[in-house]
């Protein structure tokens, strides 16, 4: 009983009456953001600007709705077109992967006009079990690069002109300033930025995606890094490198008519040019290494899959929820609805990653939407705390690639059994797949993918 009156008091918004919680009820978007500037001084110091960009499920499934796979298939390159702005939804699991590919399915008189949106999600897909494998490399070269340098020819810090946005491309400026004023980027600036930091300055691809990582809604290590890997050839089988006519022609040259650098800079050459100037050394590598020959024959993780044979033998647990299930709909709570739930920020880590408070924000508006408890600390000892004060008999949490989650998982596991269910998944492959690259992946499971997911559990 008490611990479906905690849970009631959190729903309707209240605190639970502990004094480690957190609040939960604000007048108002201003007063949220007021108190999280005096809670996170750490994220206000990086960067306090915030968006306008609200997080939880009812801004993500507003946006699901104006989705338009047709369009989307045939402007995404431009960075005007019908994009979705889904990412920072699918990032923290407010939406999953297969609830928009069905909706896309659903908006289509023809699944191949939703093909393009739904390979995309399939990238999504891919670099999250490619994460799963891999774990903390995901911070290191997967493959040799192919630019002919060597890795003492590239600077470890980002440049501060980059990250002011003081460069005087107004490109590369335009970008940098959208990025930290809106936590959100293009996929094509974020590409053309990446290369200009990695290519054209010779910063080293970890800097770029730390900067990301500060600043970006969507922002988590396993599409963030790998998209800077296969930019730097560290993923991939050649640098990533652009030229001003690709630049004005998915951007209607808006940058460069008002340049001040127009004529001069480093990008108004064909891209010979630019290839031979930025790596004359460049020469054929094979993309192997053991770190990706460990990608070719991944068994499929049965606790991916959707179907269950029996539900964890808990009879009284609580609920960690984390930050890649930030929906109602997470299986946790779909499971055992009347279960207390915690969500810990880790002070760790927030120390370490430098998030913004922007960052902050949205996921403080996906709380707030969730019904749970919010703790700040360590988050073993946290959750392990929770579970005492409910008399739990074990702790339930939905699986995640993440390594951190993994190390914490075994923490809490030393005091108290640990169920992991679940997460929805996108495809169901039923034998193993080769992620050394996408194309391989997406060959075993495009029919899969292009299925609703009811479709799917029948073929």
């Amino acid at each position: 009983m008490k611990s479906a009156i905690a849970v009631n008091a959190v729903a309707d918004g209240g605190n639970s009456g502990n004094s480690t919680d957190m609040r939960r009820f604000f007048r108002n978007r201003a007063e949220l953001i007021d108190y999280l500037r005096c809670a996170f001084p750490m994220a206000a110091a990086v960067d306090d600007t915030v968006t306008a960009t609200v997080g939880g499920r009812r801004a993500a499934e507003a946006l699901l709705e104006q989705i338009d796979p047709a369009r989307y298939a045939a402007t995404r390159n431009h960075l005007h077109g019908a994009v979705t702005r889904l990412s920072p939804y699918l990032r923290h699991g407010v939406l999953s992967l297969a609830e928009v590919r069905d909706v896309a399915l659903r908006k289509v008189d023809a699944a191949w006009k939703a093909a393009k949106l739904i390979n995309e999600l399939g990238w999504r897909d891919y670099f999250r079990r490619v994460y799963g494998v891999i774990g903390g490399g995901v911070w290191r070269d997967l493959e040799p690069i192919k630019t002919g340098l060597a890795p003492s020819d590239y600077a470890d810090a980002l440049p501060a002109d980059i990250a002011a946005g003081e460069t005087g491309l107004a490109c590369i400026d335009a970008f940098s300033r959208k990025l930290r004023t809106t936590g959100y980027l293009h996929n094509h600036a974020r590409m053309w930025l990446a290369a200009y930091v990695v290519h054209f300055r010779r910063v080293r691809w970890q800097a770029g995606a730390r900067w990301f990582l500060t600043h970006l809604l969507d922002g988590d290590p396993a599409s963030n890094n790998l998209s800077w890997q296969w930019v730097a050839s560290a993923f991939g089988h050649k640098p990533y490198i652009f030229n001003r006519d690709n630049l004005e022609k998915y951007t209607d040259g808006v940058y460069c008519r008002g340049c001040p650098l127009r004529g001069r800079c480093d990008f108004e050459v064909g891209y010979g040019e630019i290839a031979a100037r930025l790596f004359p050394q460049a020469h054929a590598t094979e993309p192997s290494s053991s770190t990706v020959e460990a990608l070719r024959r991944v068994e499929i993780d049965r606790s991916d899959s959707s179907a269950m044979s029996e539900p964890p033998k808990l009879k009284n647990p609580v609920l960690w929820i984390h930050g890649d299930n930030l929906t109602p709909h997470n299986p946790a709570f779909r499971a055992f609805p009347a279960a207390p739930a915690i969500w810990v920020w880790d002070d760790a880590l927030l120390q370490h990653s430098r998030i913004s408070l922007k960052r902050i924000l949205f996921i403080y508006e996906c709380l707030l939407e969730l019904p749970l408890v919010i703790r700040r600390g360590d988050v073993a000892t946290e959750v392990l705390r929770f579970a005492a004060e409910h008399r739990a008999d074990g702790v339930v949490a939905v699986a995640s690639p993440s390594p951190g989650f993994k190390r914490r998982r075994r923490r809490i596991e030393q005091t108290a059994p640990v169920a992991i269910l679940p997460d929805v998944p996108f495809v169901e492959p039923s034998s193993p797949l080769d992620l050394r690259r996408f194309s391989r992946y997406w060959r075993k499971v495009e029919h899969l993918a292009m299925q609703p997911t009811a479709a799917q559990r029948t073929l």
